[in-house]
């Protein structure tokens, strides 16, 4: 239940942070192509109002009449007002001559119907988008009514030779509504990604969690084992130590040993003896009741008259009695350390080599 539970606060909260950084992409993605989509249709828009002012330009120098130039201009735009961006003619006053609509002919423009006000402004694509994204807040479509404008002029360029102006105008409705099919594609690719990506992530760290709390199991049996098997090594300690004791009245192995203190000479029963050691080439025999003496006699030649019974050679440095061990512990990479009293100078290591034997000694 608390997996469960864990899992669905984990889906919850990716799921919360995708939102807001898809919200803060989309803000910014939305916008970075928004501004494509109007700087191709503002260039476009520019560029093909040049080319027709330079055109009419030319048949007016040409002699051709205005009317028929006019005539020629209003049959190659008729109806391309339905197109994002169409071009029409104006004169210096402001009334269109030529408009893909015919019934615009004849009427003056507005100054809420265009976004330049002369031929020397010249917008920029930020400027555009700004522009259009105000009227299209401030259109009244967005309350439920009928548009007042459909259109703005966004460039004009003069027509030389006359007081025509070609003008390009954006359709606001057709643009507004790319602007708006941009938006909801981008909703609904990151809507897709979120449904593929938010499953993903959480399958995943479901996934990877159960590989993870499967070795942590492992691990945790795996120490338990070791637990137990410290418990029965300690306990058969304890099981071996009152053996040989029990043993060690009908030994045959020496009894006493002759040690020096001083000036004195000390015979140790073996039974006393709690640890032997060498240092500095000087072997040590220290007693239960933490007193210290030396012996002439080297480990080699202790431990061969001692009760191999009672004693164990630890190392090249201690030989150990079996009732002086309180504790075995596991150390290092497969040693086992050794806890005696009285404690030692330096901690007792059974190497990995000599474990086994050691486990033997104690008839495991």
């Amino acid at each position: 239940m608390r997996k469960d539970k864990l899992y669905f606060l984990t889906f919850i909260s990716v799921t919360i942070i995708y939102v807001v950084v898809a919200l803060i992409a989309i803000r910014f993605a939305l916008r970075s192509s928004s501004l494509e989509l109007v700087t191709t249709q503002l260039e476009i828009g520019k560029k093909e109002a040049r080319s027709m002012a330079i055109l009419v330009g030319h048949e007016l120098s040409g002699g051709v009449v205005k009317d028929s130039v006019i005539s020629h201009f209003q049959a190659s735009i008729d109806h391309t007002d339905q197109e994002s961006i169409f071009i029409s003619i104006l004169d210096w006053s402001g009334r269109i001559v030529c408009h893909p609509d015919v019934k615009q002919v004849g009427q003056k423009i507005g100054s809420n119907e265009s976004f330049v006000s002369s031929v020397a402004d010249d917008l920029s694509a930020d400027e555009f988008y700004n522009l259009l994204m105000q009227r299209k807040n401030n259109r009244p479509e967005n309350t439920g009514g009928q548009a007042a404008v459909s259109s703005d002029v966004f460039f004009m360029f003069p027509v030389q030779g006359s007081d025509w102006i070609v003008a390009s105008n954006a359709n606001l409705k057709r643009l507004i509504s790319q602007l708006n099919r941009l938006r909801d594609r981008f909703y609904v690719i990151f809507a897709v990604l979120g449904l593929i990506i938010i499953p993903a992530f959480v399958i995943t760290v479901r996934f990877i969690g159960s590989k993870y709390e499967n070795r942590l199991e492992l691990q945790k049996q795996k120490l338990e084992d070791e637990v137990l098997n410290f418990s029965k090594l300690n306990r058969a300690l304890d099981e071996y130590q009152q053996k040989v004791n029990e043993d060690a009245a009908v030994s045959e192995a020496k009894k006493r040993i002759l040690t020096h203190r001083h000036n004195e000479l000390l015979s140790i029963p073996t039974e006393d003896i709690a640890h032997i050691y060498t240092e500095n080439t000087v072997t040590y025999v220290v007693c239960f009741d933490s007193s210290r003496s030396t012996t002439n006699a080297s480990l080699d030649e202790l431990y061969s008259q001692l009760d191999e019974n009672y004693f164990f050679r630890a190392n090249r440095q201690y030989i150990i009695a079996i009732s002086s061990i309180e504790k075995i512990v596991k150390y290092g990479n497969n040693q086992l350390k050794l806890l005696t009293f009285p404690e030692t100078k330096t901690s007792i290591l059974i190497s990995k080599n000599r474990a086994a034997e050691f486990k033997n000694w104690l008839n495991l």
